[in-house]
This record gives C-alpha cells, sequence and structure tokens, in this order.
C-alpha cells in the first residue's frame, strides 16, 4: 500500500501536487553534520538545514556523512559526535519535533573492502534492517562491484545503492541496474535527481526507475541550501514526484 493510501485511502492522482515532503517521514541521506565531509560546515549551517528540512515536513533525518579512502576518514565515534552536538544545539535553539539520526554513506573503495574483510562494524539504519548506504564513482564501474555487494550481504547487511541515477558508467544498462535490484540490493534515488539538477541523463534515469516501480527509497542528499531551496521551487512542482510518492518506498519505516 503506498503512502498516499495509508494517509487517504486512496491513491494519488499523477496531477496531484504535494505541499511538502510529510508523507515521507524520514531523509535518509543528507550531509548536515558539520565539518565532516562537503555537506555543512559548521553547526550555524546545520541548524539552518535542519530547521528548512523540517519546514518541508520531514520528522526524521537520518543524516549521512561521506566514508572515503583519504578523503574523509570519518569514524562511527567521530560521526557519533557530531549528532551529539547538532543534537544539543538544536535543543538550545529550540527546535523540536524532528529526530536526528545518524549513519554513513560509505563509497566502495579499498577501506570498505577492508572493513567488511576486518568483520569492522559499519553504520547503519532502519533499525534490525541493518541497511548500509553506499556509493560508487560516478564515472568508473568498480571492478568488484558485485563481490563487495555480496560481502555486504552475507555480513547480514542490507545494501542500499546511493542515487543509481548518476552511475554514468550504467547510462544505457538499464538491465544491469534491474539485476542489481533483483539481487537484494536497495535503490535510492535523490529528489533534485527529479528536476535534472545533477544532469538530464540523472532525470533520464531517476524517471525511468519510478515508472518501473524500482525505486526503494527516497533522498535529499541535501549538502547546503542551494539542494534544498530546488527541492521547495522546483521537485515539488514535478510530475514525477506524485508517481514517485505513489510507489511502495520504505523511508516511513526508517
Amino acid at each position: 500500500m503506498s503512502f498516499f493510501q495509508k494517509l487517504f485511502g486512496r491513491a494519488a492522482p499523477d496531477n496531484e501536487l504535494p505541499a511538502t515532503l510529510a508523507v515521507l517521514g524520514a531523509d535518509m541521506h543528507s550531509h548536515l553534520l558539520p565539518g565532516l565531509d562537503d555537506g555543512a560546515e559548521t553547526l550555524e549551517q546545520s541548524l539552518v538545514l535542519l530547521q528548512q528540512l523540517r519546514d518541508l515536513g520531514y520528522r526524521k533525518l537520518v543524516m549521512t556523512p561521506h566514508i572515503m579512502g583519504d578523503f574523509y576518514r570519518n569514524t562511527p565515534a567521530g560521526i557519533q559526535g557530531a549528532l551529539d552536538a547538532l543534537r544539543a544545539a538544536a535543543a538550545q535553539a529550540g527546535i523540536s519535533g524532528v529526530e536526528l539520526a545518524c549513519a554513513a554513506e560509505y563509497y566502495m573503495d579499498e577501506g570498505l573492502a577492508r572493513k567488511l574483510e576486518e568483520n569492522e562494524e559499519l553504520l547503519t539504519f532502519g533499525g534490525e534492517q541493518r541497511y548500509v548506504l553506499f556509493e560508487t564513482s560516478y564515472i568508473n564501474e568498480p571492478f568488484n562491484l558485485q563481490e563487495m555487494m555480496f560481502k555486504m550481504k552475507a555480513a547480514g547487511y542490507r545494501p542500499v545503492m546511493a542515487h543509481p541515477e548518476r552511475y554514468t558508467y550504467l547510462y544505457g544498462r538499464f538491465e544491469e541496474l534491474i539485476r542489481i535490484r533483483e539481487e537484494g540490493v536497495l535503490m535510492q534515488v535523490n529528489l533534485n535527481s527529479l528536476t535534472g539538477y545533477y544532469s538530464a541523463g540523472a532525470k533520464r534515469v531517476a524517471e525511468k526507475l519510478i515508472d518501473a516501480g524500482m525505486v526503494d527509497m527516497v533522498g535529499t542528499d541535501a549538502h547546503n541550501l542551494k539542494h534544498v531551496d530546488s527541492i521547495r521551487a522546483k521537485v515539488l512542482l514535478t510530475e514525477y514526484l506524485p508517481k514517485l510518492l505513489a510507489l511502495p518506498l520504505l523511508n516511513s519505516t526508517l
């Protein structure tokens, strides 16, 4: 049953545009934690983004800083510390009505391979579902993509491929995305992909994923106010947003 059916007892028609994203409940991909990656740089910036996403209707934010080789060498302890600081700052600023949680966006590299080989606990979301968000190079297909996805599943995780619509090495290979999902990897689309924010190619693949019913989660992937402003000014007006929200997305279960 879709979100619209749960809330209103009916499916949303294609031309019914939502005023907010409250139907999603949770955002499971963002870079709001301060000073950890290419997202928010300061607590002040984090608080502004937090308020903006709350105003868009979100009631839970699972923030996912990058963990990537020598670029973003974040650790669970460091990420948890940044979350604690943001929670305290939000309370002091009187920002309420939104639950703050954390996980990570793992880059598929040697560091992730080592963590899996050494049984190092990964940051997950979704409670017992143990979802792990991962990304790859946008241009080059990892030589060990299948092996890494298998290892995540073998370790008891449920892999979630971040923004598959943005990987140019998969353009023209939609059957590969079908195969990956059939093998148990969930698909997460970025909201801004619906407007062509990243590229026309990303928009086409996002629409194709929606049409095929292959989107399991949707995220803001918010790094800054520009991303959030685009969601408010453009994404809420796109014809594909109601189609996306009518899918049995997992956001509300997180």
